[in-house]
């Protein structure tokens, strides 16, 4: 056999063809390498899809059994690394059809009956991005419970609030926590919407236009899951768009982003706080390193790193959108490219939830049965930092309105009140009655309960605030919700 006629049987669509495709062309548009991460999806599809062609009439009940058989033995080849992924068979689903006719004959030849690698392709990524989807709805779960369990411990303890990176007021740690608690559940949510659209089956649309067969596309829908929550057949109602669109993967890349967006809001603080001019949290060893000529250092590798991935993953974002915006319909191979950044990001997103459950939350001794490590909190430099900032001046403020004061008039008063403290060097709850009474004459001796951080932190009793009865109420709801 020639090196022409030997390339022509590698390449299943090489009929047409009088030379081989050059190595360079080879590699450069392989995908082989990358997308045989969808081998799973692939079996399960084309195991759908033959089972429909059975009952419909289109291939044999033999043809079908040999199918199932021969499947059965590329699933056990794969996991157990001895499959051989060939580059001249181009991508995953080649490879697995090429190994299904070596292992079974001519029925193996007839399972791509009635399909396109184009609307097999769309049917894959879909189905493997389902099952990565719940996975991280779960760690956005463990993220959550890891927050949650933050805040119950720290529900008393008083952190100054900032806005504009300056003291603005005193808030509750736990409180603080649970903000982020909101921004993942919220993620999580858009997961799920993401999903139900990511959901729908592209397969009987063929190369572009459906096919002549009689498929019953409804019942593949079912048999992979496909169905909505009444459990009706979701099914991709436009052959030309099922096999074009993407939007399901920017979709998604767009949820990944927003969430590794909060990662990385959540990320600078604890940057912030390890360091030594905050002093506010200790995190523990195994989530930082050292330095290799400061002996001294730990750093917060960790969320630094992460901040760092937020930027990769947008980048994903921006690129799948580019990759789609001039495409023409329907399928076209620029489309090849959206599999290393949809995969990226997956697998970048789920590590660092992992990891930022641990590093919040802890870890469980199997010994003593209690969570170690994770973050440390200084409650006391926390409370000092509050002090530093003049945290409580709108709480004078409040009492000067409840005293009847406009509130503008109210916010002159204390800002000459906190430019006397500031002169003086002391808090506005250290400054004397007789000092505070010479700015307006109705402050009495009760103001200082308002001018204390606990009794700005308890006045704050409203849904939604910081007040600790309330962190308390949020607390439950959310493991209420979550359980």
């Amino acid at each position: 056999m020639s090196q022409n006629q030997f390339d022509k049987k590698s390449q299943a669509w090489s009929a047409l063809f009088s030379e081989p495709m050059s190595d360079l062309v080879k590699r450069y548009t392989s995908s082989v390498f990358f997308d045989k991460r969808l081998w799973q999806a692939d079996i399960t599809g084309s195991l759908a899809h033959a089972g429909m062609l059975a009952a419909q009439g289109i291939i044999s009940a033999q043809d079908l059994a040999d199918i199932q058989r021969g499947m059965a033995q590329i699933t056990q080849e794969i996991e157990a690394g001895s499959f051989e992924w060939k580059l001249d068979l181009e991508d995953v689903h080649l490879n697995i059809e090429a190994r299904l006719t070596q292992l079974i004959g001519d029925a193996g030849k007839r399972l791509h009956t009635g399909r396109s690698r184009n609307d097999q392709v769309a049917t894959d990524v879909r189905l493997w991005l389902r099952g990565e989807i719940d996975l991280i709805g779960t760690l956005l779960t463990e993220l959550q419970w890891a927050l949650l369990d933050v805040a119950e411990r720290h529900v008393d303890v008083i952190l100054p609030g900032f806005t504009h990176l300056q003291v603005a007021q005193p808030v509750s740690f736990g409180h603080h926590m649970l903000a982020y608690v909101e921004m993942f559940s919220r993620d999580a949510q858009r997961m799920l919407e993401v999903r139900s659209r990511v959901n729908r089956l592209p397969l009987g649309a063929a190369a572009l236009a459906g096919t002549s067969y009689p498929l019953d596309r409804e019942r593949v829908a079912r048999t992979l899951g496909m169905v909505d929550t009444q459990g009706a057949a979701q099914v991709c109602q436009n052959s030309l768009d099922a096999v074009s669109d993407r939007d399901f993967a920017i979709e998604f890349t767009a949820a990944a982003s927003l969430c590794m967006v909060h990662i990385s809001r959540m990320s600078e603080e604890l940057v912030l706080w390890m360091s030594q001019n905050f002093g506010f949290i200790k995190i523990a060893d195994r989530f930082t390193t050292g330095s290799s000529i400061m002996p001294q250092k730990k750093n917060p590798d960790v969320p630094e790193l992460a901040r760092g991935k937020t930027g990769r993953v947008v980048g994903h974002l921006m690129g799948l959108i580019t990759l789609m915006k001039g495409q023409p319909l329907a399928y076209n191979k620029d489309n090849q490219e959206d599999k290393e950044p949809l995969f990226d990001t997956v697998d970048t997103l789920k590590d660092t939830l992992r990891i930022f459950a641990e590093m919040i939350g802890g870890q469980l001794n199997p010994v003593s049965g209690q969570k170690e490590g994770g973050i440390t909190v200084n409650a006391q430099a926390m409370e000092q930092a509050a002090l530093r900032g003049y945290a409580t001046a709108t709480d004078l403020a409040d009492y000067l309105v409840k005293k009847g004061l406009p509130f503008r008039d109210a916010h002159e008063t204390v800002a000459h009140a906190v430019k006397a403290a500031i002169t003086h060097q002391v808090d506005l709850s250290e400054l004397p009655l007789t000092v505070l009474k010479s700015f307006n004459n109705s402050i009495e001796k009760d103001v200082y309960d308002c001018l204390s951080l606990r009794g700005s932190l308890n006045a704050r009793d409203i849904l939604g605030g910081t007040a600790p009865k309330q962190v308390c109420s949020q607390i439950a709801q959310h493991k209420a919700r979550l359980s």
